[in-house]
Formats: structure tokens, sequence, C-alpha cells
């Protein structure tokens, strides 16, 4: 019985260390991932307009075809921020630049965001869906 003591004291250290970490974290962060994509400017322009991943809701914020998209995550999730995708002809394609001006409120996912997942975790993931969309609909 006394372990069962001992694990629950352990487990509210560790997550009061959680907390203190996250709260001494900075809300905003800046994370920026690149990646030739095998279509034209304006083919993967129109793409990104059309595809959505994950549930996070973002509106259009500014619109630039095909060199620009930003948008913005709707309020009321515990992050927000910015994702502005910029588009540059390439060899083969395009060179698309993803920026995230991102800001973390709730402090333990800020400490996970910083310290688990990563910033470029979601970026890294997006390139990667984008990158297989775009190979299948070459198939």
């Amino acid at each position: 019985m006394r372990w069962v003591v001992y694990a629950a004291l352990a487990l509210a250290v560790v997550v009061m260390i959680v907390v203190a970490i996250g709260a001494m974290l900075p809300k905003a962060h800046t994370a920026s991932r690149s990646a030739a994509i095998a279509l034209p400017p304006d083919a993967l322009y129109r793409l990104l307009t059309e595809i959505r991943f994950g549930d996070v809701p973002v509106r259009i914020e500014r619109e630039q075809p095909p060199s620009l998209l930003v948008t913005r995550v709707v309020e009321g999730q515990p992050f927000g921020g910015t994702w502005t995708y910029r588009i540059v002809p390439a060899a083969g394609g395009s060179q698309l630049t993803i920026t995230e001006d991102g800001e973390v409120y709730n402090v333990v996912f800020r400490f996970m965001s910083r310290f688990v997942f990563g910033h470029f975790a979601t970026l890294d993931a997006y390139i990667a869906n984008l990158q297989r969309i775009v190979s299948e609909r070459r198939s």
C-alpha cells in the first residue's frame, strides 16, 4: 500500500515539474520546413486550398495565388497562430516552404509541444501527407 502513496507523490511531482517548465516557456514559437513538391505552382496552390489534414479548423487569412497562402487557426483551440505557405517554381515542380507562427496557451501542452512532439512534427507530417497525395494522384 505504501508504494501506491509513493507512486502518487512521484506522479504529482512530475506533473508539477511539467507545469512549472511549461509556464516558463514562451507561448509563441516559429517553425519552418521546405520541401520539393512534384506539381507546378498553380496546381500545388489549388491542392493546398482543397485538402485539409486533421480536425483543426482554420480560415484563409491571405491569398496570392499561386505563390502565397496564409491560414489562421480558428479561436477556441488550446493553440493558435498562422501557417504561411510560400510556393516558388523549381525544377520538377515547386519548392514549398511552410512557416508556422504558433502559440500554445496551455502550459502542459506547451511543454509537450516543445519537448515531446517538437514544433516541427505537424509540419513534417503535413508535408509527408501532401507528398503522398501528389504521388497517388500522379500514379
